[in-house]
Parts: C-alpha cells; structure tokens; sequence
C-alpha cells in the first residue's frame, strides 16, 4: 500500500469516527438532560471532545502526507505522532472533567436515579463505540498509523466510559424503584471510577507517542531484515554499521556497507544507489535510507 492509498484510508476513518462522535454527543446529551443523568451528560461532553480529537488526527495525517521539503528533508510523518499526543492530552482533560463533574454530586442535594430514556442511550453509545473501536483499530494496525490506533483506543475507552455509565444509570433505577437510596449515588461513582481509568489510559498514550516523537532506535533484532536485504545486493562485501529509526509511521535507515577496495567512486556509488532502492523497494516501512561506502579490508 503507497503513501496515498495509506493516506485516503487514514482520512476516511477519521470523518467516519468525526460523524459518529456528533452524533452520539447530541443523542447522549439531550438523553442525559431528559432524564437527569450526570454520568450520561459528561460521558456526551466526552464524546464532544471525541470529535475535537478526530479533527487533531486528520489534520496531523494530512499534515504528515506531505512530501518532504528543504525544512524536513525527512518528511513530516511525526505529524501523525504530535496528534497522537494532542488526543492522549485531551484524553486526560476529559477524565478530570468526567471525575470533578460526579463528584460535586456528593456535596449537593440527594440526586434523582435517571429515566429509562438514559438506560437506551448509553446501550446505543456502547455497541456504536465499540464498532468503531475494531474498525480504527483494524485500520490502524494494517496502514501503521500510530494516531489513527491512538484513536481506536479513545473510542474504546469511550465504550467502557459508557458501560460504567450504564452500571451507575442501571443500579441508580434499581435503588430508587427498590427504595434504596444508597443505590442512587451509583450514577456518581461510576462516573468516578470511569474517569480514574480515561486519565491512565491517556497518560500511557501520551507516553508512547513522546517516545515515538523522540525518535525510537530499533533493536538489534528489528534491523536484522534490512541487513539481510543490503547483504544481498551485489558488491556488497558486509554491512559493517546500520542504524534504523522510526520518523513517525515510517522508518529511516543510516548504514556503512564495504565494497571491494578496487572500485572507483562511480561504481561505488552506484552499489549504494542499489542498496537505497532495494531498501525501500522491499520494505514499505523505509522511506528513506543513507549510505556510507567503506573499503572492504580482511583485517
């Protein structure tokens, strides 16, 4: 798969993921204030903050398509990455607010357990999430865009936002229709408890598109394939040095190969070309490679 065919794939999820988080925002809210459910009202403000996200993603993958210019001779593919990171933050941002919104409930007034109206929305919410979640997260995996893997895992945590919601809506009913006024705070707690695990899940994105942004160094192991293929083209004595990298969603290769002593420049260079090609022509990962021609010495 090209770099435009990656592209388009990568654009479409994210308008579908754009669509379907306006839609189940607007439904989510106005459930939550027809029936009275806080829980539900934050989990529509975090799928308000979903669609945000999805815009962060599409614009970094479009920024990331671009080719590569004087100012980025390596292209802008930790585009991709920067926006992975603006959903981790925003990720985080939504489970504060989650949190702080159900525990002013406990400072407040008795609440009133949510209508039956709440219990259907957060039941939709899950199983639309949850599609989108395999879906991106499919998606992601097959075209190796780290944001748009970044942001299955928003909508999975979004499903599991909102199966706690149905906990607490679920359990707050039961209490007020068993007269168990305990039960009533369940809607809160739940709300709590999903917030708690949307802050971790954001941090330990944030942590790996940082890494990611930082440039990660491939082991031994994961460069060992394109020693193999540079050993392979002929005139190539050994590969004496190789350095791969991640630069986004691609890789970048740096490596000393040793040519027989005898050759002059021009057919030196013509053996790195092959190398370069071959590199790149073997591994969609590599986007670029550099060459440096050492003499072949026995010593």
């Amino acid at each position: 798969m090209d770099q435009q065919q990656r592209s388009r794939k990568a654009q479409l999820a994210s308008w579908i993921g754009i669509t379907g988080n306006l839609l189940l925002s607007v439904m989510k809210g106005i459930a939550g204030w027809l029936s009275g459910s806080r829980a539900l009202i934050a989990d529509a403000v975090h799928s308000a903050s979903d669609v945000v996200s999805s815009v962060a993603i599409l614009a970094g993958i479009r920024y990331a398509n671009k080719p590569p210019d004087k100012e980025h001779p390596y292209g802008h593919g930790k585009a991709e990455n920067i926006a992975a990171m603006i959903v981790s933050i925003l990720l985080i941002l939504a489970g504060f607010e989650i949190a702080w919104s159900s525990v002013k409930v406990f400072w407040g007034e008795k609440p009133s357990a949510p209508t039956g109206v709440a219990l259907a929305a957060v039941i939709i919410s899950i199983v639309a999430k949850e599609v989108l979640y395999q879906y991106k997260f499919r998606l992601g995996k097959r075209i190796n865009s780290p944001a748009l893997t970044a942001d299955a895992w928003h909508h999975r945590s979004d499903a599991l936002s909102s199966f706690g919601v149905l906990l607490g809506v679920g359990g707050a009913m039961i209490g007020e229709r068993l007269e168990v006024n305990q039960l009533v705070y369940l809607d809160p707690i739940a709300g709590v408890i999903v917030a708690l695990f949307i802050v971790i899940l954001g941090y330990k994105m944030a942590r790996e598109s940082i890494d990611l942004v930082l440039e990660n160094v491939l082991d031994d192991e994961e460069s060992k394939q394109y020693i193999v293929t540079a050993k392979n083209v002929q005139g190539v004595k050994q590969v004496d040095e190789i350095r791969a990298r991640t630069h986004g969603a691609y890789v970048v290769v740096d490596l000393k190969v040793s040519v027989d002593a005898a050759l002059d420049v021009e057919e030196a260079h013509h053996i790195s070309k092959r190398v370069k090609n071959k590199l790149m022509n073997d591994h969609e990962d590599v986007h670029d490679v550099l060459v440096h021609i050492n003499p072949y010495s026995t010593d």
